[in-house]
């Protein structure tokens, strides 16, 4: 019995290598996902940590030469021009009288707050204007006698504990997203052509008339496929290793670095995501009655695994789903990254849960394959 699955295992990885475009379209996934993650977090680290000089319209700039001159110093200036925001900043006339009077001087921030490019650059403009208010509002109490640390009931220190690998947050949340999806990309073409594309070519016929079982078949083909899946993983790793160590992660505080033991940990706990992605993946190629067919359902279980890993990532009801495949694996390898203890009976659990889906739906492919309907796809 051994010696016909390693047969049949063989045969299955030579078919799935002789096509070329399936085994590359899921490591293009692997090779092409890290780098471009790795421009897409350069560029936002540097949008995070610039400094630039804000350019923005001040109406009646004279009547608070003060103010405008602390906003000058905090690099926000009136400007005209194509780089100037959208942003009006609008003086009252009787602002320094009111300055001088130890009232409420009204300032007018006129902007379109539904424009997601002005996010940042209202919320500094905001932030400036409270740190003004509360210096001149200082100054005011000390020029009245009175101590300005009486309005600070509670001294609030923070004794930070984080390490700079910890400091990762969603950025490692991204990043295990991106590996946890290269073992289901990397299996989705493999997975329909050697289960509806064989049936199509009527191959799977073939194999079908021989003296072997159709469980020992189906076996063969999800260990093929999640070699191929395991190979994309390593690849992954390898190349996002590479790739995280060029981006200037330093610019915020912290850092994300992808050591050997990380990466023989994802390999250990990508293992059974490979199995139950090619197994679930084999499950509803066979239930599709064409190779076109087959493709529109694959790409609709891939959201399942997506949306678990999104949920996680932004720590979305983390509570409830903390236990479920995919996202327990993934709050491990975070939780790995940021050498924080891993939560391992909902990692145990979870890997039960990943084997259990992976031996019913082998379990069910196989019942499906003697089935007429299934095989000829009437």
């Amino acid at each position: 019995m051994i010696r016909l699955f390693n047969t049949l295992f063989r045969r299955e990885l030579l078919d799935a290598s002789r096509d070329k475009r399936s085994v590359m379209a899921g490591l293009y996934y692997a090779l092409g996902t890290p780098l471009l993650m790795c421009f897409l977090f350069s560029v936002l680290l540097k949008q995070l940590s610039s400094k630039d000089e804000l350019l923005i319209t001040i109406d009646n700039a004279d009547a608070a030469p003060a103010l405008v001159q602390y906003l000058a110093n905090k690099d926000i200036r009136h400007g005209e021009g194509p780089e100037v925001k959208a942003i009006r900043l609008q003086v009252n006339d009787d602002f320094q009288q009111q300055m001088q009077q130890g009232r409420p001087a009204v300032v007018t921030i006129d902007t379109d707050r539904s424009d997601d490019r002005l996010q940042s650059a209202v919320r500094r403009l905001e932030r400036t204007l409270g740190q003004y208010s509360n210096e001149v509002a200082n100054l005011r109490l000390l020029a009245r006698g009175i101590d300005p640390n009486l309005l600070q009931a509670v001294d609030i220190q923070i004794q930070d504990q984080a390490t700079p690998d910890s400091r990762g947050g969603m950025f490692l949340g991204v990043a295990t997203l991106s590996i946890i999806l290269t073992l289901f990309y990397a299996a989705m073409n493999l997975a329909i052509d050697t289960s509806a594309g064989e049936r199509e070519r009527n191959s799977l016929t073939l194999l079908l008339s021989q003296p072997l079982s159709s469980f020992q078949l189906v076996l063969a083909k999800i260990a093929a496929i999640s070699c191929f899946s395991m190979l994309a993983l390593v690849l992954i790793l390898l190349v996002s290793k590479f790739a995280y160590g060029m981006v200037p992660w330093q610019q915020l505080g912290f850092s994300i670095s992808l050591n050997p033991d990380f990466m023989l940990f994802a390999f250990v706990v990508g293992l059974p995501l490979a199995l139950m992605s090619a197994s679930l993946q084999v499950l509803v190629s066979f239930m599709a009655k064409s190779f076109k067919e087959a493709q529109t359902y694959v790409t609709m279980v891939l959201l399942v695994p997506l949306m678990l890993s999104m949920v996680t990532t932004y720590n979305i009801a983390d509570q409830y789903v903390q236990w479920l495949p995919i996202a327990a694996q993934q709050q491990a390898m975070i939780a790995f990254l940021k050498g924080t203890t891993i939560a391992w009976p909902q990692l145990m659990a979870a890997s039960a849960i990943t084997l259990l889906i992976f031996a019913l739906c082998s379990y069910v492919s196989s019942r499906m394959l003697k089935s007429e309907k299934v095989v000829f796809s009437l």
